[in-house]
């Protein structure tokens, strides 16, 4: 099933594709895409659903987060072999891991606001993994049982924020409009084998990523056993799972965005998102 969100920011309705690829209304059958219908038994009943039987959307309405109430997103640097190597840096031992707010989410097709004083603008193409359950000291085997859905998300980032004003990854991550997610949440028997999706970026029409996610150095099952042993995860929790080779930082010389570029990028299953660069008011 794929869920989606739609209509202005703050005031979005629940909705899901269809067979068809066209929107369904869903608000007849629950208030929002919330945390709680995500637990197990919900998206059973709910993937039993007849679609048909929800009113067509006319239009094309913007789409919002596909997920309300993310609790937190979790993500992970360094988890490619071919961006390890474009970047020259040795392969992890352990996942790095750090926190994007909840006030960086929005929607796939949204405007991506450069801040005040950014000049190293960057996109990544990622892999979010979407929590059903809560999880505490999960075995790896078990992991993908805790998985309610697969999105895409841009970890939009800022270079100079991130390593050249001293402190933590964090601080260039976290901007307002820096987490677009979606266009769609997909649950797992719609997404398929999350080892095997294949990732693109382009900017201005350029392709600049190219990956998949068969070169990740940790695996979606052994990252959320990884977190899950240093915080709990919550239903509607979000692990952003790392990019693969071709981000502007990584290029020689580095390739940032400015105001005006459109960035555009896809995951095999999980729909594309569209992003025009804009200047911060």
């Amino acid at each position: 099933m794929k869920f989606v969100r739609y209509g202005r920011p703050g005031v979005e309705r629940p909705g899901a594709i269809d067979a068809d690829g066209k929107l369904r209304d869903l608000s007849r059958v629950i208030k929002d895409v919330t945390p709680e219908v995500l637990a197990p038994a919900r998206l059973q009943q709910l993937r039993r659903r007849d679609l048909s039987r929800s009113p067509l959307v006319r239009g094309r309405p913007r789409l919002g987060c596909p997920l309300a109430g993310i609790g937190k997103m979790v993500c992970i640097g360094l988890n490619y072999t071919d961006h390890a190597a474009e970047v020259g840096m040795a392969l992890p031992k352990e996942p790095t891991v750090f926190i994007k707010p909840p006030s960086a989410l929005c929607g796939p097709d949204d405007p991506i606001v450069r801040p005040r004083g950014s000049v190293k603008l960057d996109y990544e193409v990622e892999l979010g993994v979407v929590i059903g359950r809560d999880a505490r000291y999960v075995g790896e085997a078990d992991a993908l049982r805790y998985v309610a859905g697969y999105c895409l998300i841009n970890d939009v980032s800022e270079r100079e924020f991130q390593m050249e004003h001293g402190g933590t990854t964090t601080k260039g991550k976290s901007a307002d409009t820096f987490g677009p997610t979606g266009p769609w949440l997909v649950t797992p028997d719609e997404a398929g084998d999350p080892q095997t999706l294949a990732l693109w970026t382009t900017v201005n029409g350029e392709r600049r990523q190219d990956g998949n996610t068969g070169k990740m150095i940790f695996s979606v099952a052994f990252l959320i056993a990884y977190v899950s042993r240093f915080m709990s995860l919550r239903a509607g929790d979000v692990i952003s799972t790392g990019t693969p080779a071709g981000v502007g930082h990584g290029a020689k010389p580095p390739r940032y965005l400015r105001p005006g570029d459109v960035v555009e990028m896809g995951i095999t299953g999980l729909g594309t998102q569209r992003h025009k660069i804009v200047e911060a008011r």
